[in-house]
């Protein structure tokens, strides 16, 4: 009988702390939705229930953002951003990895945590002696001031997991691709680089969500709407001294941050493979 009982708390307990973590972190998906749903009238009455509409839903803050802003431009700015910065950090991110992976002693292992410890290096210390290198090459006010910045801090990141990711791998595996007679960068791309995909696939959501959701970088070096990417042009140009137009950016935050949201729970399983790829050697 104790055990039986044991037992049966023990599952309650269980989905106890289940339905728990799943009240935490869908709730701000739930505020943003219903915020972005409300009317200005329920939005700002303080007597009303926050948490439910209290008058009809109604889409004027979607047509806000869309006609008397530039939203579909900073999602746009925010896209092509992204995608620059995927692919820079790939093409620098892969080889090095691959280097201090395959370098022997305990040199590639000191480096790599060299490189790493770059990436914990705060943006508030490097904002300065990066602006001057943005003004000296005439990128002031451009959203490709921040293609060339970011990976200053994608690339150190990604090059550490990458190199766990391929520590992973036997060597065996080139060698006899060498034999078969391919050269080691042939080698590279056609063996080490499909077993790596899940690797990959997570630097890639690393670095697109990294860039995603910087502030203090675009803060720093655009100031024109049109240049402005998703999170600087929600955060600035729907605050007016001290209004807050809170409608307007839970509608850009939840048009933003769901897509996001819905790849990282499509690609969750090869997401943890890459993650977890380098644990075991």
């Amino acid at each position: 009988m104790q055990r039986i009982v044991t037992k049966v708390a023990g599952e309650v307990g269980f989905y106890f702390a289940i339905a728990f973590f799943v009240v935490v972190t869908t709730f701000p998906f739930y505020w943003m939705l219903i915020t972005s749903f409300k009317s200005n009238p329920d939005l700002y009455d303080v007597t009303n229930i926050p948490f439910w509409f209290n008058e009809a839903p109604t889409l004027e803050h979607f047509r806000y953002l869309f006609e008397q802003t530039l939203f579909v431009r900073w999602l746009l700015n925010s896209l092509v951003i992204g995608l620059c910065v995927v692919t820079i950090t790939l093409i620098a991110a892969l080889p090095a990895g691959y280097s201090l992976a395959r370098m022997t002693g305990r040199n590639g292992e000191a480096l790599g945590i060299g490189i790493f410890l770059t990436y914990l290096v705060p943006p508030t210390l490097l904002f300065l002696p990066l602006s001057r290198i943005v003004a000296n090459l005439g990128l002031q006010n451009s959203m490709w001031s921040l293609v060339l910045v970011y990976p200053t801090f994608t690339i150190p990141f990604c090059t550490w997991l990458l190199m766990g990711f391929f520590k992973a791998l036997p060597p065996e595996i080139e060698e006899a691709a060498i034999v078969d007679g391919c050269s080691l960068f042939g080698a590279f791309v056609r063996m080490v680089i499909p077993l790596s995909l899940p690797a990959i696939l997570t630097t890639v959501i690393f670095t697109f969500t990294l860039t995603l959701q910087e502030f203090v970088y675009a803060l720093t070096f655009i100031s024109s709407s049109a240049q402005k990417p998703i999170t600087l042009g929600v955060a600035t140009d729907l605050v007016r001294g001290d209004i807050f137009f809170w409608g307007e950016i839970m509608a850009g935050a939840l048009i933003a941050s769901v897509p996001v949201a819905i790849a990282y729970n499509l690609l969750l399983d090869r997401f943890i493979t890459g993650i977890t790829g380098g644990a075991v050697k």
